[in-house]
């Protein structure tokens, strides 16, 4: 499968910007690209308290509705991330676009003290099918806590999708956790950050990376801003498979209920406190 990382650097709260950005991404991709995955969210930028309810958008609105078209114009599939707007709650939330529309929607769980009074924390988390292959989404910070990816293993993932948007000193940090959640789960891991300073004098670290299902680093990318090409070899799935599998091993699973849906997705619920 080929995956293109847009590891970019985005401007906060400037949507057309970004906007014009990913679809000239999108439209720069090979013709044999199945994949293109932007940093967190890419599309809006990191709002304030002051900024996130001019700034975040529902999923029917203008700027989703023009990835969608692009996605369709390329038969490509995208990830990417932006500020949404749900009835007046706000959540930064990631989805895995297709030609045919929103595929999966993933709210961030487990928010970076900046974002805290911003957004309001997802609860669950949820996979789909796409080319074979069960997908899941996770965003920044949700990588440093294990048992994020192992709720979406529990649901089936064989690949791991995160959009980032770390910053410096904590590049090291995230290039650690993005190896071990794909080795301690035997799934591919992929990673895509921002670059570049931001708001607030934020300096992106970039890194932006690809961990096979033994956790070792296909791919990282350095701190500047490009489009870069890589290769899953999915054979690779079964053969870290071949001898163990941590999933049947555990003696603990993770509490949640796990519901199944008519259109092939699947989520695990945060129980509640």
């Amino acid at each position: 499968m080929k995956v293109e990382f847009a590891q970019l650097a985005g401007r906060d709260n400037d949507t057309a910007y970004n906007l014009e950005r990913a679809l000239a991404a999108i439209v720069a991709c090979a013709d044999d690209t199945q994949l293109i995955v932007f940093p967190e969210t890419h599309l809006t930028g990191f709002p304030s308290v002051e900024t996130v309810a001019h700034i975040a958008e529902p999923l029917d609105g203008p700027t989703v509705r023009a990835v969608i078209e692009a996605a369709r114009a390329r038969n490509i599939a995208v990830v990417i991330g932006m500020a949404e707007n749900d009835g007046g709650q706000f959540y930064n939330t990631t989805l895995l676009i297709t030609p045919e529309g929103i595929a999966l929607r993933y709210r961030k769980t487990h928010l970076w003290p900046l974002e805290r009074g911003v957004f309001n924390p997802g609860d669950r988390y949820p996979t789909c099918v796409w080319n074979g292959m069960r997908v899941g989404l996770l965003i920044c910070y949700d990588i440093e806590f294990p048992e994020t990816a192992r709720a979406l293993a529990q649901t089936g993932a064989e690949v791991l999708i995160v959009t980032n948007g770390n910053m410096d000193p904590y590049g090291p940090t995230h290039r650690t956790a993005i190896m071990a959640r794909a080795q301690e789960n035997q799934v591919f891991a992929l990673m895509v950050n921002r670059v570049e300073e931001g708001d607030g004098g934020l300096v992106f670290a970039g890194g932006s990376a690809l961990v096979d299902p033994f956790g070792t680093l296909l791919f990282e990318a350095g701190r500047d801003e490009g489009q870069f090409t890589v290769e899953l070899d999915l054979d690779q799935l079964e053969a870290a498979h071949k001898d163990y599998r941590y999933l049947d091993d555990q003696r603990m699973k993770l509490p949640g209920e796990v519901i199944e849906h008519t259109d092939g997705t699947r989520e695990l619920l945060i129980p509640k406190n």
